[in-house]
């Protein structure tokens, strides 16, 4: 039996894990993605509920250094291995949160339009269009797969603010 992660287990910033590039997940893994997305599900859930915010997760913010997305608005989504697409010369500017420091907001640039092509939890191919906060909320996740904090895309050195 696995240990089920908690928001002790959220890596903060300034952690050197969240710069870093993640890797694939492998058709073998396919079965530790369940495990992964309880996990992601569980934190994200108890960020709802002690900081009021938390659409979607990343799996490097719990030290799953693989490229695992997990997106909770009205219905869950995994997005495994995505591949962003189709930028939109069209931006626009926004405060940006996350999980990892959830108290700072970052003024940020984000396209307005993206294409994101992933595998589903059944390792099967999907492709979504997004526009504005989806978008800009899929960006972000992204990054993180990146290794690439929204505080590395602050519009200029005044782009922060506390959460009220």
């Amino acid at each position: 039996m696995t240990v089920k992660k908690t928001l002790d287990d959220l890596l903060l910033l300034g952690d050197p894990r969240l710069y870093q590039v993640c890797e694939p997940v492998m058709p073998d893994e396919l079965p530790k993605v369940k495990d992964w997305i309880d996990d992601l599900h569980h934190v994200m859930q108890q960020i709802r509920e002690r900081y009021h915010f938390g659409r979607a997760i990343a799996a490097p913010q719990l030290g799953i250094m693989k490229r695992l997305i997990y997106m909770n608005i009205d219905r869950s989504v995994i997005f495994i291995n995505p591949v962003l697409s189709n930028l939109s010369e069209e931006k626009f500017e926004l405060w940006d949160d996350c999980m990892s420091f959830p108290n700072l907001l970052v003024k940020v640039m984000r396209h307005r339009e993206i294409t994101i092509d992933y595998l589903d939890e059944n390792w099967q191919p999907q492709q979504w269009h997004m526009k504005d906060a989806l978008s800009e909320l899929l960006q972000h996740e992204y990054d993180h797969l990146e290794g690439i904090l929204c505080t590395m895309r602050a519009v200029d050195d005044k782009s922060f603010n506390w959460r009220k």
